[in-house]
Formats: C-alpha cells, structure tokens, sequence
C-alpha cells in the first residue's frame, strides 16, 4: 500500500503502518488511545503508539517501507536506538503529507513489563476499515495510562482509566488482581 501523497486522517495512517508491519512481518501492539478504543471510550488523537518487534536483521527492510509510504526513519536512526538503552524513546515516524505521527516503541530486553504485556496482548477487531488488529489488554493499558500519568501528569491519561474501568465494570475484579497487582510487582522490583 503506497501513500497517495496527501494528508491522511489517522484511520488512514493506522491502515499504512498496519501494512508496512505486515509486508515486514514485525509483530506488534497498539497502545494510547487507539487501544482505548477497544476497552473504554473513544476519544479523537493525532499520534499513534505502537509496540514492535523488530528484529536487528530487518531494520533495513522496514525502512525501506517506511518510506514508501511517506515516512522517513533511517535504518541507521533505527539501530541506534535499538543499542541505545539509557532511556525508552520512541522511535518516531511521522507522515510527511499529514504531519501524523506514531511512535514506534521497541521491544526491549530486559524490558520485563512491555515483555509480558505483549505476550497478553489481544486481537480486536475494529470493523471496517481497520480490521483485526492485535492490541494492549485493557489490564495492561490501563498499567501504561497510570505510568504516563505519573511521569507527565496529562489528565487524558486518568480520563482513559477511568473510562475502561467504568466501560468493563463487571470485570473489575480481573483488571485489579491481573493487572494493578502486576504493576505493583514490577514497580517495586519484585517477582511473582
């Protein structure tokens, strides 16, 4: 799927990326607000966020599909943040006709949190045009919405949370023990 070279609106630039990951075949996770969509209320955003898998060996050929579809991310930018392991910043592609912009996390090792949220990551299916799409798990979103809070403050981040709890009410009980226990755990270094 090329770019039309024109402004897309972020259905269309979820559809790009979507087709990049998967003529790259690089595993992924939404989070942010389009995973919101899926477990509380959706609400407008002008940025993606995704979590991938992106093997060393294939950085070049993502790449190269990034820019195929209007998004420049060097191969060697993309490295350089794979060694780069003082802090998590994301990689960011931005749509040149669109100014749209995802940031693209990269699994990490030793990353025990982003790890075991990608092995519970879930298939949704939005519907047309979207489609299935593999997702963070309303447990583990609403974990990243309460780490975002903290570290930034934004009040979308507490609204998110609220709207997941209040949209999955009856599965309250699960969304504490599976997943604010297992923050608790990871955020004060111990193992279950």
């Amino acid at each position: 799927m090329k770019s039309e070279n024109r402004p897309l609106d972020i259905t269309e630039f979820l559809k790009l990326l979507l087709d990049c990951l998967k003529t790259t075949q690089v595993e992924y996770m939404i989070g942010g607000a389009v995973a919101e969509w899926a477990w509380g209320e959706p609400r407008a955003t002008q940025d993606l966020d995704i979590v991938i898998d992106l093997p060393v060996k294939s950085t070049g050929k993502f790449s190269k599909e990034l820019e195929k579809r209007d998004m420049l991310v060097p191969a060697d930018i993309i490295l350089d943040a794979m060694i780069e392991d003082r802090a998590d910043i994301p990689l960011n592609a931005i749509h040149m006709y669109s100014g749209l912009k995802a940031d693209l996390y990269l699994m990490r090792e030793g990353d025990v949190l982003r790890q075991s949220a990608f092995k519970r990551r879930v298939l949704v299916d939005y519907g047309p045009p979207i489609g299935e799409v593999y997702v963070h798990s309303p447990e583990d979103l609403i974990l990243y919405k309460l780490l975002h809070f903290e570290l930034n403050g934004k009040p979308k981040h507490a609204r998110d949370i609220a709207a997941i709890l209040y949209a999955r009410k009856s599965k309250m009980k699960n969304i504490l023990m599976n997943g604010l226990l297992g923050w608790g755990w990871v955020r004060f270094g111990m193992s279950c």
